[in-house]
C-alpha cells in the first residue's frame, strides 16, 4: 500500500513536468530534402565560354530534360543547340560499350575546334575527340591527374635549378653554390658575378634579364627559421597505425625571409650596389619587374604589418633608388583584397588601386615622380576588381558595388570608364546583382543577373553602349515554388553609429507560420576579407537552408569590420577580430525582431567556421547576453595560433596584448551559453590544436561543453555527422526538445 501511494506520487510530479517533446527522424529527412531545391530550377546557365574568333561563344544550361549545350553567333545571336547531343551520346556509347544517356553528359573541359567543326571533351577519365561533321568519335588519351598538389602554405625557396635565358639569347643566367653566374652561349664560357651566397643567404633563381640583356636583377634572400605544425591522422586508410602529418605553416610573428633585391652589369661583370636597408622591415618584396626601355626595373615592398606598400624603382645604370608609389596607412592597407597595378611604359604611368580617400579607387599615377595626374574614379562607393585595361583606347572596364544609393550598396555591376575619369558608363543597369563573362576582345559580354528572391536572366550585351543583344535564357522557378519554397527576405538595419546602413537577409522554413515564435540561428562568417551575405539567387543555401527547415528563422549579415564597404567600415576589425560587428549584429536582430514578431530573441544561436568558428564562439563570450547556444567548427580561436599571412594582415605585427584580448582561448572562463565545438583531426588550414587549446581551458574552468573531434577530417563545418549533431544541438539548447535515437533509427 505504502509502495502505491508513492506511485501514485511520482506520477503526479511527471504529470506536472511533462516530457520534452522529440523531434521525429522525418523532420530531418524533409530537412535533408531541402538539398532538391537547386534541382527545381531550370534554364539556369553554367560555363560560358568565349571561341577564340571573339563573335562565338557556347555554354551548359540546365533544362527539365538534362543538360544542353548552346552556341552563340553575336551576329544573329539566338542560342542554337551546339551539337546534335543524340547523335554525340550514340557515337560515346557505341566506343566505350555504355548506356549513357543524351543530356547527363558531363563534359569537361569542352572545346571547340576548327571553326566549330570539332570538339575534344573529358568523359570519366578519358578525353576524346569528335567530328561534328560525321560523329565520328576518337580516344585522345586517358586523363592525367596530377596527384601531388601544393600545400597552400609552402612558401617557394627559390632553390630549383634553371637557367634564364637573355632575351638576345646570347648569356645563360643560372644559380650555382648560391651565386649568380651568366654563360656565354656561344664560348661556353662561364662568368661568376656573385661571391656571397651561401646556403643561409642565396640568390634567388627567379632573376630577371632587362629586355636589352645588358642587366640582370634578382633578389638576394636570407633564410628563415621554419615553423611545422603536426597533427596525428588517427585512421588512415593505407595502413593500421595512425600516422604524424606535418606542414610547413607560419604563424604571427614568426621570422620571415629577408629578400634584397641586387642588380648585375654583364659587360663589366660586376654587381651594381643597392641601398636596400630600409626595405628590410619586411613581409614581402616582389621580384623585379623590367621597364621596356631597360633604364629601371621595379619591385614591390609591403612592409611587416601591412601599414605600408610602396612601388620602389632601380636605376639601372646608377642604382638609385627612388620611392614612386608610397601608401601608407594607420590600421592596414588591404593588399590581398583589393590591390592592382597597371604599367603603361608607352606613357611611363601607372593604373593603382588605392583607399587614400576612405573608398577603394583607382588612380592615374605619374611613374617618374609618383604624383597622381588624376584620380580616375571616386565617389562614396568601391571598385571591386579590374576586368581589363585597354593602354591603346585608355579606357578601364572594371566592377564595383554602392554607387547606386537606391539599391544594396552590395550588388556587383560593371562599368566602363576612360583613364582621364570621364565617360563613366554603366554596363549592367538593373538593380541586381550581376555577374559578366567577357569576350578575349572586350567587344562583349554575357551578363548574369538576379536577387536572392529573383532568379537569373542571362543575356549577350555589347561593351560599347550596354546595349542588350538577346535574352539567352530566363530561369524557370514554377517547381520551386510549387514546393512551398519560401524566399529570403532582405532586410535593413542602423549600424552601432546610428547611421550606417547594415544589410542582412532572413531565411524561412517552408511550413512557416508568422503567428509562431521561432528560435533565431545566426550564420557567422566575419572575415575581414570580403562580404559574404548572399545577393545572388540560391535556393539552397548550404550552411542553413536544412537547418531553418527544422524550424529556426536563420540569419546571416555583414557587420562592420567586414570589407567592401568604406575603408572607416573595416577598419573597426583592426587589431580587434573578437569585435566581429557583434554590436550592429545584435542591433539589426532587434530591429528585425519589431517588425518580426515571430522572431524570438531570447533564443538566439550562432554558428561559423573557420574564422566564423572563431566568431561563433566570441559571440558566446563577449555577448553572453544576446546569444544563447554556438556551434563553432575548425576555429582560429587565438590569432597568435594561425596562419601569419590572414592574422597579421587585420590583427598587425609585432604581437602585442590585443591578440590575447581577442583570444576565446584567454577570455575562454566567460563562457554562459550552451557551445558544441567541431574540429577535423588533420585541419591543416587552421591548425587544430586551437580548438583542443579552448577545450583545455573550458575544463580548467569548470564549464560544460560538447567536443567533436572528426577523424580524416580537414578543414570542415562537419561533413553529414557534423551537421546532424549541430542540427542536434540546437534544437536541444534553443528549443528545448529531444532529438531522435540515432543508433535506434538506422
Amino acid at each position: 500500500m505504502k509502495f502505491r501511494k508513492i506511485s501514485i506520487l511520482i506520477f503526479a510530479v511527471l504529470s506536472a513536468f511533462p516530457l520534452k517533446a522529440q523531434l521525429s527522424a522525418e523532420a530531418y529527412q524533409k530537412a535533408d530534402s531541402t538539398v532538391k531545391f537547386n534541382d527545381m530550377v531550370y534554364n539556369t546557365v553554367s560555363s560560358v565560354n568565349w571561341i577564340d574568333s571573339s563573335s562565338t561563344f557556347w555554354y551548359a544550361v540546365k533544362t527539365r530534360r538534362g543538360t544542353e549545350y548552346k552556341w552563340v553567333d553575336v551576329e544573329k545571336p539566338k542560342p542554337v543547340a551546339a551539337f546534335d547531343q543524340e547523335k554525340l551520346c550514340k557515337a560515346i556509347n557505341g566506343v566505350t560499350k555504355e548506356q549513357f544517356k543524351p543530356y547527363n553528359l558531363s563534359l569537361r573541359k569542352l572545346t571547340f575546334l576548327e571553326s566549330g567543326k570539332k570538339i575534344s571533351f573529358e568523359l570519366e577519365k578519358t578525353v576524346w575527340k569528335c567530328d561534328l561533321r560525321s560523329y565520328k568519335i576518337e580516344k585522345v588519351s586517358d586523363v592525367k591527374r596530377d596527384n601531388d598538389e601544393r600545400y597552400w602554405a609552402d612558401s617557394e625557396e627559390e632553390t630549383e635549378s634553371r637557367k634564364i635565358d637573355s632575351p638576345d639569347k646570347q648569356w645563360e643566367a643560372f644559380i650555382k653554390d648560391q651565386n649568380v653566374y651568366v654563360k656565354d652561349k656561344k664560348s661556353e664560357k662561364e662568368f661568376q658575378l656573385s661571391f656571397d651566397g651561401s646556403p643561409g643567404d642565396y640568390y634567388s633563381s627567379n632573376g630577371v634579364w632587362s629586355p636589352d640583356s645588358k642587366k640582370f636583377a634578382v633578389n638576394k634572400i636570407r633564410k628563415n627559421e621554419k615553423r611545422e605544425m603536426f597533427f596525428v591522422e588517427s585512421s588512415p586508410k593505407s595502413q593500421l597505425q595512425p600516422i604524424l602529418q606535418k606542414r610547413s605553416y607560419l604563424k604571427p610573428g614568426d621570422a620571415l625571409p629577408i629578400k634584397r633585391p641586387c642588380l648585375f652589369d654583364i659587360e663589366s661583370k660586376k654587381q651594381i650596389t643597392l641601398d636596400t636597408k630600409q626595405f628590410e622591415n619586411q613581409y614581402d618584396v616582389s621580384p623585379p619587374n623590367w621597364w621596356p626601355d631597360s633604364h629601371a626595373f621595379t619591385f614591390e615592398y609591403n612592409q611587416r604589418g601591412h601599414q605600408v606598400f610602396q612601388v620602389v624603382e632601380v636605376d639601372a645604370s646608377t642604382g638609385m633608388i627612388q620611392i614612386i608609389i608610397d601608401e601608407k596607412s594607420p590600421t592596414f592597407i588591404d593588399y590581398s583584397g583589393k590591390q592592382y597595378r597597371f604599367d603603361l611604359p608607352e606613357s611611363n604611368e601607372i593604373v593603382w588601386a588605392s583607399e587614400r580617400d576612405g573608398w577603394n579607387h583607382l588612380y592615374l599615377i605619374d611613374a617618374a615622380d609618383g604624383k597622381v595626374k588624376n584620380q580616375i574614379t571616386s565617389g562614396e562607393w568601391v571598385v571591386r576588381g579590374v576586368i581589363n585595361t585597354n593602354a591603346k583606347e585608355r579606357f578601364i572596364i572594371f566592377k564595383a558595388s554602392g554607387k547606386n544609393k537606391d539599391e544594396d550598396p552590395y550588388f556587383i555591376h560593371y562599368y566602363k570608364i576612360n583613364f582621364d575619369g570621364t565617360g563613366l558608363l554603366c554596363l549592367t543597369p538593373e538593380p541586381m546583382e550581376h555577374d559578366a563573362v567577357f569576350s578575349s576582345d572586350f567587344k562583349y559580354f554575357t551578363n548574369t543577373f538576379s536577387k536572392v528572391a529573383e532568379p537569373p536572366v542571362v543575356v549577350l550585351r555589347q561593351t560599347s553602349d550596354a546595349k542588350i543583344l538577346a535574352t539567352l535564357e530566363t530561369a524557370d522557378i514554377s517547381d520551386l515554388l510549387a514546393k512551398d519554397w519560401k524566399k529570403p527576405e532582405v532586410f535593413v538595419a542602423k549600424a552601432r553609429d546610428g547611421k550606417t546602413d547594415i544589410w542582412g537577409n532572413i531565411y524561412f522554413p517552408t511550413h512557416f507560420d508568422p503567428s509562431k515564435k521561432y528560435p533565431v540561428i545566426e550564420y557567422i562568417y566575419a572575415g575581414p576579407q570580403s562580404s559574404f551575405v548572399q545577393k545572388s539567387f540560391r535556393p539552397f543555401m548550404h550552411a542553413f537552408t536544412g537547418l531553418a527547415e527544422l524550424g529556426f528563422i536563420v540569419v546571416q549579415i555583414d557587420g562592420m569590420g567586414t570589407s567592401n564597404r568604406s575603408k572607416a567600415f573595416h577598419d573597426v576589425c583592426f587589431q580587434n577580430l573578437k569585435d566581429a560587428g557583434f554590436p550592429d549584429r545584435i542591433l539589426w536582430m532587434q530591429s528585425a525582431a519589431l517588425s518580426h514578431p515571430f522572431m524570438d530573441l531570447s533564443r538566439v544561436g550562432i554558428f561559423g567556421g573557420s574564422a566564423g568558428g572563431q566568431n561563433a564562439l566570441g559571440g558566446l563570450l563577449f555577448h553572453p547576453e544576446f546569444y544563447k547556444a554556438g556551434a563553432a567548427s575548425c576555429g582560429c580561436h587565438d590569432n597568435r595560433m594561425d596562419k601569419m599571412w590572414w592574422n597579421e594582415q587585420w590583427m598587425g605585427y609585432p604581437i602585442g596584448k590585443h591578440y590575447e584580448e581577442s583570444s576565446n582561448v584567454v577570455n575562454a572562463h566567460k563562457l554562459e551559453g550552451s557551445l558544441l565545438l567541431i574540429v577535423g583531426e588533420v585541419d591543416d588550414n587552421v591548425d587544430p590544436a586551437s580548438t583542443m587549446q579552448v577545450a583545455d581551458a573550458l575544463i580548467k574552468a569548470k564549464k560544460d561543453f560538447e567536443l567533436l573531434v572528426l577523424p580524416g577530417f580537414n578543414h570542415t563545418l562537419g561533413g553529414e555527422y557534423g551537421e546532424r549533431k549541430r542540427r542536434d544541438f540546437f534544437v536541444k539548447s534553443l528549443m528545448n526538445t529531444s532529438t531522435p535515437q540515432w543508433n535506434q533509427a538506422q
